[in-house]
C-alpha cells in the first residue's frame, strides 16, 4: 500500500511515526508544511521539516515537544548576551541542521533535495516532501499588530495576539515540490494528519494544484480531527477557531475539509458528534485520537489505514 500524508507540528509528526513505524518503508510519502519556514540570524529554519526529521529518526525531545533530546544552548546564552535577538531558540546540535540547509540552499539545492538527503543520511523509511521549493511564508493577520510573520506570532508573541485571517505570501507563485503530486496520484490512501487547519494544513492545500489534486484523487482521504472535545491537544487551534467566528469542534474541521475528505477520524470523547459530521457527507470512525505513547500513535496510524471508507 501506497500512502501520502499531510503534516505539520508536533501532531502530525506524531502520527507520521506511527505510520512509518507501522510501514516501515519506503511507500510513505510525507508532505510537510513549510510555511513556518524563516530565515533567522541568516539561517533558513525549516521547523517542520526538522520536527518530522528528529521525531522519524528517533532524535527528538519528546518532552519538550520540539528539538532534540539532549539539546544545549550555549549559542543563545551568548546571543543574548552580546544583545541578539534570541526570542527563537537555535540549539547548539540543531545549529549543525540550520547551517548545513543554508549552505546547500545557497549553492542552488532545492529543499526538497536537502531534505531527501537528509532522511537518508539519517535511515528514516519514509519520502518527506516539503509542500513547495518556493517560499511561501505564512503571514498571521491580528487584531494587535497587524499582519506579522508566522514565527514573530506564533515564537516571539506565544499566540496570544487575536487572529483575523491568514495569507501565504508568494503562494501563486508556488509550485509543488518535485514528487509530491506524483505521490498524492500514485497513493492508495491519502491521510491529513492531526494538525492545525489554518497555520498547518491549509498552506499545503494552497499550493496551486494540491486542493484540486485530493479532490480528483482516485484514493479515499482519510483526515484526523486535530480537536478532540472541543479544544486541541497542542497549540492554538481552538483559539484560532474562536477567533474566527466558529466554535471549535469536529465538525468545525470536517467542514473545512468537506470538499476532498472521505472519511473522519474523531476522538472517542467526540462519538455524540458523529451524525452532525456524516451530515456533511463524510463518513465517520471514532477512536483514540490522543497520542502520549508509541503504542497510541501506532493505533491510530492502524486505524488510519485500514478503517473502510463508506462509497462517495
Amino acid at each position: 500500500m501506497k500512502v501520502a500524508a499531510l503534516s505539520g507540528g508536533v501532531g502530525g509528526a506524531k502520527l507520521a511515526l506511527g505510520l512509518n513505524t507501522v510501514m516501515g518503508s519506503d511507500d510513505l510519502t510525507l508532505i510537510a508544511n513549510t510555511g513556518d519556514d524563516f530565515e533567522f540570524h541568516g539561517l533558513h529554519v525549516s521547523p517542520d521539516i526538522d520536527t518530522l526529521v528528529y521525531t522519524l529518526s528517533g532524535k527528538s525531545d519528546e518532552v519538550r515537544g520540539w528539538g532534540l533530546a539532549g539539546e544545549t544552548w550555549g549559542f543563545m546564552e551568548a546571543l543574548g548576551e552580546l544583545g541578539g535577538e534570541d526570542w527563537f531558540n537555535l540549539g547548539d546540535h540543531d545549529l549543525a541542521m540550520h547551517i548545513l540547509r543554508t549552505e546547500k540552499l545557497r549553492q542552488g539545492i532545492s529543499l526538497s533535495a536537502i531534505t531527501a538527503d537528509v532522511r537518508q543520511a539519517l535511515g528514516i523509511a519514509a519520502h518527506i516532501l516539503p509542500m513547495s521549493d518556493q517560499a511561501v511564508p505564512t503571514i498571521v493577520h491580528t487584531v494587535e499588530h497587524g499582519p506579522i510573520s508566522f514565527q514573530r506570532y506564533f515564537v516571539e508573541r506565544r499566540a496570544e495576539p487575536a487572529v483575523t485571517g491568514f495569507t501565504f505570501k508568494g503562494i501563486d507563485a508556488a509550485r509543488p515540490a518535485p514528487g509530491l503530486l506524483d505521490a498524492l496520484a500514485a497513493a492508495d490512501r491519502i491521510i491529513i494528519c492531526p494538525s492545525n487547519p489554518f497555520i498547518s494544513i491549509d498552506p499545503v492545500l494552497a499550493v496551486p494544484g494540491v486542493r484540486d489534486a485530493l479532490a480528483k484523487a482516485s484514493a479515499p482521504v482519510i483526515a484526523v480531527s486535530p480537536i478532540v472535545a472541543g479544544d486541541a491537544i497542542k497549540g492554538p487551534t481552538a483559539k484560532m477557531f474562536r477567533e474566527m467566528g466558529t466554535e471549535p469542534s469536529v465538525q468545525a474541521v470536517a467542514a473545512r475539509y468537506q470538499d476532498i475528505v472521505d472519511l473522519m477520524i474523531i476522538d472517542e470523547q467526540d462519538a455524540a458528534a458523529a451524525k452532525d459530521v456524516q451530515a456533511l457527507g463524510l463518513g465517520v470512525v471514532t477512536a483514540q485520537t490522543v497520542m502520549r505513547t508509541l503504542e497510541d500513535k501506532i493505533a491510530l496510524a492502524e486505524t488510519a489505514l485500514r478503517s473502510p471508507v463508506p462509497p462517495s
